[in-house]
């Protein structure tokens, strides 16, 4: 990697999908993304 960039790797759908009871349906998924 470039040492002068910043690189974000945004897991919060994945990791969020992986918690017991913690659920998003689709429209939570898309809005959450567009944020």
């Amino acid at each position: 990697m470039n040492s002068n960039k910043i690189y974000i790797f945004d897991t919060t759908l994945r990791d969020g999908e992986q918690v017991p009871g913690c659920k998003l349906n689709t429209k939570e998924k898309v809005e959450l993304a567009l944020a």
